[in-house]
């Protein structure tokens, strides 16, 4: 913008022109003289007043507003037709500074702060490298020839799951895969085979009905995470989410056992009849509003459910109960909720930071520096952690086993400390036959001890528990030490490079990646699905 001095000259120039625009004169000297004028009007004013021209001359009147808002704004009360500045004390001379005055804490203070977020951006951006060299980067997915593609396209949902059940059975035999390790899986062909498949086939209709909290709001930290980091990846999903439910192979229930006890249960009243109701009459209100319940009476229908009590919601409707597959974490066959083969066993995940779901994974130290056989703290309740305690606290310098870690002992070694220090790793069950520190073994490189009778393992039906953990049954608790004395170093040894290659099967990463836990979940559900396709005789 021009300012006042520059105008003063233009408008100058512009009067000499308009009066001598009709005589005959000297444009080279007129020019010259106005050029002359613009300088000194420039720089006279600006050596000679100690303040610009236009606060001397040129400012609007301004009017003192009589009150300040609490947050110290400026207010209007009227049309803002003129300026108003807030009322403040008045300053002494003294306490005027000049343009070159320095305020010594002023600067200080910005200097701290300033050096404070750059410690804290350096430590973050550390944090989030430090998490990223935790993923290793699976393979990307082969390229399906085209004509394949449109065959598979033709097919309609059912002729697709026969097809793909054909291809599992005649699996070609892998013999050596860079990414996928053959020990821990029970057929590590078959479970290729399928994968492929569920990459190249399925698509999954998520029912839009239900309203927030109890549906599509994923609950992502706590023990219970693991139903809500699903929700989450399964709507954000282009690879397998389909609009068009006549093309959907799967039918997704999106509700979370973990809201719908926030929001429907009330503390303490140990009812949990109104929960069984709400989705008693959610799954009726899906059957009426739309055909696909019916057409197979839930039995191509899936929900996931963390919680301890997600068995539980669902007992007063029967086909939600017995045709329905469900991604449990209390997968207890002995209730009679929970059916074995037909749905899957789903891995309990503590997540701390959701930001950092990878925090704290990897790193156990040498075996050889591995001072603690066998490790355990957690609260007292269910019925096998009494009577580990009895057995085994403060009965052995080898066993490491607590009620909550007392604080004197977590001040020199944590919790964490203490599980990548020891050899295994006690998972023993709580209220329910699940627990979130079999997950936390893997994480922390520690050979998981399950003590859960009746508990089926999470993805049982492909990977191969023994050789990367130990079963004990409830009955062989005083016999434990005995137990894992007598694994051999180099089973041992094989069970440990077994767990670290199992891990990045049971991470929830930032973002979705091949073989992960959210692809792995969504597998077993697959997987259940196929293995009740029946294939036509002919």
């Amino acid at each position: 913008m021009i300012g006042n001095r520059e105008l003063f000259g233009v408008v100058l120039m512009r009067e000499l022109l308009w009066r001598c625009a009709w005589k005959k004169v000297d444009w080279r000297k007129l020019l010259f003289l106005g050029v002359v004028m613009t300088i000194v009007g420039v720089l006279v004013p600006a050596y000679t007043f100690p303040h610009t021209v236009n606060m001397w001359f040129l400012s609007p009147p301004l009017a003192v507003s009589s009150y300040v808002s609490l947050n110290g704004s400026m207010q209007l009360r009227e049309a803002p037709t003129e300026a108003r500045v807030q009322k403040f004390p008045p300053v002494s001379a003294a306490s005027v500074l000049s343009p070159n005055t320095t305020v010594p804490s002023k600067n200080k203070s910005a200097k701290v702060s300033r050096t404070r977020n750059s410690v804290l951006k350096r430590r973050k951006k550390k944090s989030k490298e430090n998490d990223e060299s935790k993923i290793v980067l699976p393979p990307p997915r082969s390229p399906i020839p085209p004509h394949m593609q449109r065959f598979i396209w033709s097919l309609s949902p059912n002729d697709a799951l026969i097809y793909a059940k054909r291809e599992i059975e005649h699996a070609p035999v892998v013999i050596d895969d860079p990414y996928l390790s053959a020990p821990i899986f029970r057929n590590i062909s078959v479970f290729k085979r399928s994968y492929e498949l569920m990459e190249t086939i399925l698509k999954v209709f998520i029912y839009p009905d239900g309203d927030k909290p109890i549906f599509h709001q994923p609950h992502l930290y706590g023990i219970y995470a693991s139903e809500g980091w699903f929700m989450k990846f399964m709507e954000a999903s282009r690879e397998f989410v389909s609009r068009d439910p006549e093309k959907a192979h799967l039918f997704y229930l999106p509700y979370s056992a973990r809201q719908l006890e926030v929001a429907v249960y009330v503390p303490n009243s140990h009812n949990l009849r109104p929960l069984s109701i709400f989705m008693r009459d959610y799954a009726n209100m899906i059957a009426a509003k739309y055909p696909y319940w019916n057409r197979t009476h839930g039995r191509d229908h899936f929900l996931v459910a963390c919680h301890d009590w997600g068995p539980y919601t669902l007992t007063m409707h029967g086909e939600l109960t017995k045709n329905t597959m469900k991604a449990l974490c209390n997968a207890d066959v002995s209730e009679g909720i929970f059916t074995a083969g037909q749905d899957v066993s789903l891995p309990e995940t503590t997540i701390r930071s959701p930001k950092r779901p990878l925090r704290n994974v990897g790193g156990g130290v040498r075996v050889s520096q591995r001072p603690i056989l066998a490790f355990f703290a957690g609260n007292m309740h269910g019925r096998v952690r009494p009577t580990l305690l009895k057995y085994w606290h403060n009965k052995d310098d080898d066993m490491k086993i607590y009620g909550p870690l007392p604080i004197g002992i977590s001040r020199k070694m944590t919790y964490v400390q203490h599980m990548k220090s020891s050899k295994y790793c006690i998972c023993p069950m709580g209220y329910e036959v699940n627990s979130p520190r079999i997950v936390e073994a893997i994480y922390y490189e520690c050979v998981p001890v399950i003590i859960a009778d009746n508990f089926v393992l999470p993805f049982n039906e492909v990977l191969d528990w023994s050789a990367f953990s130990v079963v004990v049954a409830e009955k062989d608790i005083p016999k434990l030490k005995e137990i894992l004395l007598a694994i051999p170093l180099r089973r041992y040894l094989t069970m440990l490079a077994n767990l670290k290659t199992v891990q990045k099967h049971f991470l929830w990463n930032p973002r979705p990646l091949r073989y992960d836990l959210f692809h792995m979940i969504l597998h077993s559900i697959w997987f259940s699905r196929l293995n009740h396709v029946q294939i036509p005789q002919s």
